[in-house]
C-alpha cells in the first residue's frame, strides 16, 4: 500500500513539473511577448536579433511592404534574382516569426543550390515552370517539375535550387518561418568568400586541380 502511494506521489510531480515547463516552440524564431515589435535597425545594440523601435514611433506604413510587387532585372550570372522580404527590408516582421521572397527567373535561370539554416521553406510557382530539387543529410535528391499554383516545402537547413525548365520567364513566391532565414549559397559561399578559400583545400574536396579552381573563382570574380 506504502510502494503504491509512493508511486502516485512520483506520477503527480512528474505532472506538475511537465505542466510548467515551457513548450518546445514549433517555430524557427522565439515566440513573441508583444503585439508588435518593429524592429529598430538603427540601434546599437541587438541580441540575438533587434530591439523594437518605440510604440509611439510606430505608424501604419511599418507594417506594409511593396519590396515583391516589382519584376527584378535578371540579367545576374545565374539569371534569376531573389527580393527579400525579411526583417532587414520589412521592419514590421522582427520577433513574428514570418518572411517572404520573392523569386524572379530568366529563361533557364537558376536559383543555385543553398540553404537556410535558420528555417524551413515553402513556396508557391506563380509563373512558368520550376524544376524544385533538394538533397537530405543522407545524400538523398528529392525533385519535381511544377508550374503555376503548385507548392512546395523544403525542410529547414537542406541544400535545394529551383531552375526554370520551361520556355519563357518564371516566377515563385517562398515563405519562411523565421524573419531572418538566411541563406547560405553553396557556389558563392566556396568560391567567392573574402577572404578565399584556400585552392588546396577546394582542390582537394573536388579532387581538380588548382587551373580549374581559379578559373572557377574567376567566374564569381574572386
Amino acid at each position: 500500500m506504502m510502494s503504491s502511494s509512493i508511486s502516485l506521489f512520483k506520477l503527480l510531480c512528474s505532472l506538475i513539473v511537465l505542466s510548467i515547463l515551457p513548450l518546445p516552440s514549433r517555430s524557427a524564431d522565439p515566440d513573441p511577448l508583444q503585439d508588435f515589435c518593429v524592429a529598430d535597425l538603427n540601434a546599437t545594440i541587438s541580441l540575438n536579433g533587434f530591439p523594437c523601435k518605440p510604440a509611439a514611433l510606430v505608424t501604419s506604413d511599418d507594417f506594409f511592404f511593396d519590396g515583391l510587387s516589382k519584376e527584378a532585372n535578371t540579367t545576374t550570372i545565374f539569371g534569376a534574382v531573389v527580393s527579400l522580404g525579411n526583417v532587414i527590408t520589412f521592419p514590421g516582421l522582427n520577433t513574428l516569426g514570418i518572411s517572404m521572397n520573392r523569386v524572379d527567373f530568366a529563361p533557364g535561370g537558376l536559383n543555385p543550390p543553398h540553404s537556410h539554416p535558420r528555417a524551413t521553406e515553402s513556396g508557391v510557382v506563380i509563373e512558368g515552370k520550376l524544376l524544385v530539387g533538394f538533397i537530405t543529410t543522407n545524400n538523398v535528391f528529392y525533385s519535381k517539375v511544377l508550374s503555376a499554383g503548385q507548392m512546395f516545402v523544403i525542410p529547414r537547413g537542406l541544400v535545394h535550387f529551383q531552375l526554370n525548365v520551361g520556355k519563357g520567364k518564371a516566377l515563385a513566391f517562398t515563405a519562411f518561418n523565421s524573419h531572418l532565414p538566411g541563406a547560405v549559397v553553396v557556389p558563392t559561399t566556396l568560391f567567392a568568400s573574402p577572404p578565399a578559400i584556400p585552392n588546396q583545400v577546394l582542390a582537394k574536396a573536388f579532387q581538380v586541380d588548382n587551373d580549374l579552381i581559379n578559373t572557377i573563382k574567376s567566374k564569381f570574380g574572386s
